[in-house]
């Protein structure tokens, strides 16, 4: 369905502005008063992450006048295999930092406005407030429902995305016109249920394909053309090379949005609401955790324990911890890594940064192994503390 222009138009684009939009401009459905409409609007980017850095590039070239900036994480070199505005020489330099002065470089006439912080429930309403349109980069389900959440009690429309591995979605939330993120997903995946893309990965230019389409749908809604994603979700899945789209339709019972919403106001603690790990979890590790240090001085002292990395193969192979023995976590959810635990040793169990070992920790202890333990910040704290010459992921 065709929308109203989100924006109203800038009383006049100058000489410059003219030739660098040219291409833009005798576009019929854009012209001169698209431009200026662009030129009007205030888009935020939540993250400059995979979907963050393109989506920020497009809008900066398509003349969006007012760019924001939200990250507090930093240039990491895992982050160049899909982060394209960032570069070499910016690991370890703040990410909004970082994208705002590729942003500049794109197109000086943009003003960016960064956010040095965390996204939380103090200041997400304050700072979505200065915006016209939110961009949604974030790759975890508690922001997701928090950026939801707000935009819907502001009133304000905002452009999702998310990736995995070659598969791919984006679509437009609006409760004014349309279902908002709850109506496609009222609960939250029971946590170690959707693996993040730090564990399961994702092909770099699967970034470009969503942002893109993000920045797409943005640039409609600014203008008011064409037949934005409100009601739809666009799929692609990068293997087959295919796109298809699913109705979404608004929930008259949507506890957000729907005709008697019972939430309000934003939560108090969404990382509570999405459970970062289960309550079986956090009641296994509860007492059970131990540092990689303290790991590393077990096997100095030669203590009689079976290190069991719960990881998938692939990243077993990009880097372990001396000793460790692969079994992954889906053999301890479905019961078969049992039968290949020692009884005459103390079982430690280790993964990337530890959520999907306290899921392990919580079926062993269930199985009998009263004394088994696992790292907390797994391998990401081993190179880290212990052994900085491995590499991280």
């Amino acid at each position: 369905m065709s929308l109203p222009p989100l924006v109203e138009p800038a009383a006049e684009l100058t000489v410059d502005e003219v030739r660098r939009y040219s291409r833009h401009l005798i576009i019929p459905d854009v012209g001169m008063a698209g431009q200026k409409r662009l030129k009007n609007a205030k888009v935020l980017c939540v993250g400059a992450g995979g979907l963050g850095s393109p989506a920020l590039m497009y809008l900066a070239a398509a003349g969006v006048g007012t760019l924001g900036i939200i990250d507090f994480d930093v240039v990491d070199e895992s982050n160049l295999q899909r982060q394209i505005i960032h570069g070499q020489s910016d690991v370890g330099r703040l990410k909004a930092e970082s994208a705002a002065a590729s942003v500049r470089e794109i197109n000086p006439l943009v003003d960016v406005v960064i956010h040095n912080t965390a996204l939380t429930t103090e200041n997400v309403m304050e700072i979505f407030s200065g915006y016209d349109l939110i961009v949604d980069g974030t790759d975890n389900f508690a922001t997701r429902y928090m950026v939801n959440d707000a935009a819907v009690l502001l009133g304000k429309p905002y452009v999702w995305g998310s990736i995995y591995r070659f598969d791919g979605q984006a679509s437009v939330f609006w409760a004014e016109h349309g279902p908002c993120y709850r109506c496609l997903y009222p609960e939250p995946p029971p946590p170690g249920m959707v693996p993040s893309c730090a564990e399961g990965g994702v092909l770099g230019v699967l970034c470009a394909s969503i942002g893109s389409i993000q920045v797409n749908e943005a640039i409609k809604l600014l203008t008011g053309i064409g037949d934005p994603l409100v009601g739809r979700l666009m799929i692609y899945d990068a293997l087959e090379m295919k796109y298809r789209d699913v109705k979404v339709r608004k929930d008259p019972e949507c506890v957000l949005c729907g005709k008697n919403p019972t939430v309000t106001e934003l939560l108090e603690d969404y990382e509570a609401f999405c459970g970062a790990i289960s309550d079986e979890a956090a009641e296994a590790a509860s007492g059970s955790t131990i540092t990689a240090l303290e790991l590393k001085d077990m096997q100095d002292r030669g203590d009689n324990i079976f290190l069991v990395d719960v990881r998938e193969p692939n990243e077993y192979e990009i880097v372990s911890i001396p000793g460790a023995t692969l079994i992954p976590k889906g053999e301890f959810l479905n019961g078969s890594a049992l039968e290949k635990l020692p009884q005459d040793k103390r079982i430690v169990l280790h993964c990337k940064s530890g959520a999907r070992s306290a899921e392990a920790l919580a079926v062993v202890k269930n199985a009998g192994f009263s004394d088994a333990v696992h790292v907390g910040g797994g391998v990401l704290s081993w190179v880290k503390t212990v052994d900085p010459s491995l590499p991280s992921y």
